[in-house]
């Protein structure tokens, strides 16, 4: 019953997370302004940590948010991307008088019994949870992650505030409606407070990549997860930016994993990992295999959205103005006209650039990671200034979030591929009918349907 659970979103919680945020953010607030005056050439330094710390305290949907930002080359000056690039792997952990709580709570008083062995200190935590390595009675390394207490009241309380920002935004720029972009992210994080629906997630990509040796997916152990725990087996690896000084051939064979990883189950399944930060996958060896580590955030497409991205990108390649309309339609863009196809135009030949180039090349192709992207986010506004307002559809907000992510980490690495004939090759015998056949029947084997 919801009303017996202890951790249900309720107002003392929302108001108590509200004040959180608000003392949290204040503290930081006083001593990034002391800084200024008084702390000289270290005060950049000094008041990306107070930021960092804050977060990594708040923990939530602001600290996902700041995650964000770090994942972008040059987006933040220097040395804010350096501190909140800890918070994707690296972010305070609560202790052990937490960890004995909800170890309890979910599994039992005599959980430790279930285990042959429980670390107390967090391997890593993330802003909805922390991560232990344990030890299964049959000797199988596992990892156990628990969730932070009160946070579907956090979540609805940080989604407030972010619903607050977001029709701010709406009154004073008015180029673009984000009311859908909202609705979607509220829906995505809901989904990820519910471990058991991460589980299946989890059981969706390991039957997919079942078979491939380079990509690895952690097995869950369902009889050690509930709605707030989840327990999977141990993957070992190195994070992405660990191999920046790589050989080109180990750069360029990393990037090659990640987008099969992406793309893939896009294309053959409808459903994509939407959050591609940087504390989500490690490499195993030398960049030898891909361990994708957290299923939180997967958004399963309507199959006629899958086939929209499909017809887009092919009709971009042969100038069909006809069929692009088309496919923003298929998307979910309402009230098209031609003058905002134009504009709709230009992030699309952004986004699909890499893939609309049948060449190797690099993400960025000269141009400097801080400056990528900033001259088609600049005239996309000013002419939705003109001729906007657009509405945007909420399919399209993880997909072009997981775009820009996983643009990012080939960024870090200066990858150099046929992004294009990669491309392709995920879509070796793609029709939508089959796609829909084939999501229906993977969602319903793994209790998704």
């Amino acid at each position: 019953m919801a009303g017996d659970d202890p951790e249900r979103d309720r107002l003392t919680g929302r108001v108590s997370r509200f004040a959180r945020v608000g003392a949290g953010l204040g503290v930081a607030g006083a001593g990034y302004g002391a800084n200024l005056l008084f702390g000289g050439d270290a005060a950049g330094e000094r008041n990306a940590r107070l930021v960092k710390e804050a977060l990594g305290r708040l923990k939530g949907p602001l600290m996902k948010a700041a995650q964000m930002f770090a994942t972008v080359p040059d987006l933040l000056p220097p040395e804010f991307a350096k501190e909140l690039q800890e918070l994707q792997t690296n972010a305070p952990p609560m202790g052990w008088s937490f960890v004995r709580r909800r170890m309890a709570a979910e599994l039992g008083p005599d959980w430790e019994t279930k285990f042959g062995g429980f670390e107390r200190e967090a391997a890593a935590a993330a802003s909805l949870g922390q991560v232990h390595k344990a030890t299964g009675l049959d000797g199988r390394a596992l990892a156990v992650k628990l969730q932070y207490p009160d946070m579907q009241s956090a979540v609805e309380s940080d989604l407030g505030q972010l619903r607050f920002v977001f029709g701010l935004f709406k009154r004073l720029d008015g180029t673009i409606d984000p009311s859908e972009i909202a609705e979607e992210v509220a829906d995505r994080l809901r989904e990820e407070l519910d471990y058991g629906r991460e589980a299946r997630h989890m059981a969706l990509y390991r039957a997919f990549f079942d078979r491939h040796d380079d990509i690895a997916v952690p097995e869950p152990v369902f009889s050690l997860s509930t709605r707030r725990l989840l327990t999977m087996e141990w993957l070992e690896g190195r994070g992405l930016l660990s191999f920046k000084a790589a050989p080109q051939a180990t750069r360029n064979r990393i990037a090659r994993l990640l987008f099969e990883a992406w793309w893939s189950p896009m294309t053959h399944l409808g459903v994509i990992h939407g959050d591609p930060h940087l504390g989500n996958y490690t490499f195993a060896g030398e960049a030898d295999r891909l361990n994708l580590l957290d299923f939180g955030c997967v958004r399963i497409f309507p199959p006629a959205f899958v086939g929209g991205v499909v017809d887009l990108y092919r009709a971009l390649i042969a100038g069909d103005r006809e069929a692009q309309a088309a496919a923003y339609e298929g998307w979910g863009f309402k009230g098209l006209t031609n003058d905002l196809i134009d504009v709709l135009n230009v992030w699309a030949r952004f986004i699909y650039g890499p893939l609309l180039d049948d060449r190797v090349r690099t993400v960025a192709d000269g141009v400097s990671p801080g400056e990528y992207g900033r001259r088609e986010a600049f005239l996309v506004k000013q002419a939705l200034k003109e001729k906007g307002p657009v509405t945007i559809p909420r399919e399209f907000v993880f997909m072009d979030r997981a775009a820009i992510g996983l643009g990012a980490a080939f960024l870090h690495l200066g990858a150099e591929l046929n992004w294009r004939a990669l491309f392709e090759r995920s879509l070796e015998g793609f029709e939508t009918q089959a796609l829909a056949r084939r999501q229906a029947a993977t969602l319903q084997a793994v209790g998704l349907a």
